[in-house]
């Protein structure tokens, strides 16, 4: 923890609910407006750093041509936002009351009123959790989330690849993979893509996309890496064993929002609604940035943005009520 509150209901102009690269963004934007944010960036919830904390190595992300891992590009943030005079607070926020103002915000240890907020807790991918597919197996080490994040590695070039889903999500994601990948499989549980006309028509079509229908994923097997998997026939209960490089989880995303107790408007698949071209949530003084608020982009460099338009709009509303 960087800095206590000697005030356990101390006020703040701004607080940063999130700890990705959207929450680190708009703190480093807040903090050299003088706002002087605090940051809850979480504990329990998940690893502080957000969904970049669990992947190896970033290559898409503009000004490291060399690539970078996940955790030193956002320990690299945190330090920005600190040397700003970001204070950060290394637990959950457990409640917030957005009904009266100044906000509440409470966390593990603290209670905190605040002027503004901002949302930047993130989205966390749904995964099969199946032998060999979780944390300390092959987790990040063939198996990810992530096709747009992950599949460009040399890890993927030219092996059997397999997608499981049957959205547009999954298609699109092994549409890309067919660009590294020597074969994509793309596996559904069952015998008709959920996935709209146009996409499914695209994947079956696609010379390199196999369906393999009625299956689902029973083991994810290998020595270092991933290197076969076992599927298992949703019928018959029959499993075979396939050789494999890459097994992608495309089943959507959910978004961390849990602790809003419904005060701010989702959209139906539960991501927080925003005004169009902004970072206004339905609550006035509550800002949203990054995979919590974005179900279609969901890049590091998207969320970032995100985050320096929330930090800006918060100064901006701040100002116009003359409480900086």
């Amino acid at each position: 923890m960087n800095g206590l509150l000697q005030d356990p209901m101390e006020k703040r102009k701004l607080i940063i609910i999130g700890s990705g690269p959207a929450a680190f963004t708009a703190a480093i934007y807040a903090a050299r407006a003088n706002l002087a944010p605090l940051i809850y960036e979480g504990f329990f919830s998940g690893p502080a750093g957000g969904q970049l904390m669990t992947t190896t190595e970033v290559e898409n992300y503009p000004g490291f041509p060399e690539g970078i891992t996940g955790p030193d590009l956002m320990e690299q943030m945190r330090k920005q936002a600190l040397r700003f005079g970001t204070q950060i607070l290394t637990e959950d926020v457990t409640a917030i009351d957005l009904k009266s103002r100044p906000f509440v915000v409470t966390g593990s240890t603290t209670s905190t009123e605040a002027e503004a907020v901002i949302i930047a807790t993130g989205a966390t991918a749904r995964r099969l959790d199946v032998p060999g597919a979780r944390d300390g197996e092959f987790w990040q080490k063939g198996v990810t989330a992530c096709a747009v994040c992950d599949g460009a590695a040399p890890l993927f070039r030219n092996k059997d690849l397999y997608v499981f889903g049957g959205g547009d999500t999954a298609v699109e994601e092994a549409i890309f993979l067919t660009k590294y990948g020597k074969k994509v499989y793309l596996v559904h549980r069952r015998d008709a893509l959920r996935a709209s006309k146009i996409m499914s028509e695209r994947a079956m079509s696609h010379p390199k996309i196999e369906v393999i229908w009625n299956h689902v994923l029973s083991s994810v097997e290998g020595d270092n890496v991933v290197g076969s998997i076992t599927l298992e026939d949703v019928h018959s209960g029959q499993k075979t064993k396939r050789e494999a490089g890459g097994v992608f989880f495309a089943i959507g995303h959910s978004p961390n929002t849990g602790f809003l107790a419904g005060q701010v408007a989702v959209h139906p698949n539960g991501y927080i609604q925003v005004k169009p071209g902004t970072s206004y949530t339905s609550v006035d003084g509550v800002f949203a940035a990054g995979d919590v608020q974005d179900h279609v982009y969901r890049q590091a460099v998207t969320a970032a943005g995100s985050g320096c338009m929330a930090a800006l709009d918060a100064e901006r509303w701040l100002s116009e009520r003359r409480l900086i």
